[in-house]
């Protein structure tokens, strides 16, 4: 693995999870590194920092990036996700819609206001050595990898994604692991 790579990423996520904080934001790890923090280990090399974060944050939020260094990307439709690169090293933050029913739905885009799996944002925090932050929950992040390419066909499946998969139910399967939320929302 690429050990310099990952040791910038996490002192981004680190950052970024501060900067939220300090923000009275929230944030989530989705993706690779969500299964990492999950899981207590690094499993593989990331290409890039996968977030989630609440649409009426997400100003906020990318204000405090660009003051700390971060620049843009373009590329992504801002009304459903605003890239950045600082270093040679990405992040992306998904937008989303919070309702006061607990549920949580894409922000905007062709899907705006379709529902992600139920108790996506619901786990506990993960932990990676010191580094504690909030994550999606394990079997929401299942759902997601199975069922991206049917959502959205032009996703096809990625190896990497049946790998993810079988790490995080195995990680689900051992002792002390909370059971799992997770089902499609509706």
């Amino acid at each position: 693995m690429d050990r310099e790579r990952a040791d910038g990423q996490l002192a981004q996520i680190a950052e970024t999870v501060g900067l939220a904080h300090r923000l009275g934001t929230r944030v989530w790890l989705r993706g690779g590194w969500a299964m990492d923090f999950f899981l207590g280990e690094q499993t593989r090399d990331h290409e890039d920092v996968d977030w989630f974060v609440p649409a009426a944050d997400a100003a906020a939020l990318a204000a405090g990036l660009d003051a700390l260094g971060y620049r843009p990307l373009a590329g992504s439709p801002p009304e459903q996700q605003f890239d950045v690169v600082r270093d040679g090293l990405e992040s992306g933050f998904a937008l989303v819609d919070l309702t006061p029913d607990g549920r949580v739905l894409v922000a905007g885009g062709p899907w705006a206001g379709t529902a992600w799996p139920a108790g996506l944002l619901d786990g506990p925090p993960g932990r990676l050595g010191a580094l504690v932050c909030p994550i999606v929950a394990p079997a929401a992040q299942i759902e997601i990898k199975r069922m991206m390419p049917v959502w959205d066909p032009r996703r096809p499946r990625r190896a990497k994604d049946a790998e993810d998969v079988a790490r995080l139910r195995q990680g689900l399967t051992r002792p002390g692991t909370p059971p799992p939320t997770g089902g499609r929302s509706g």
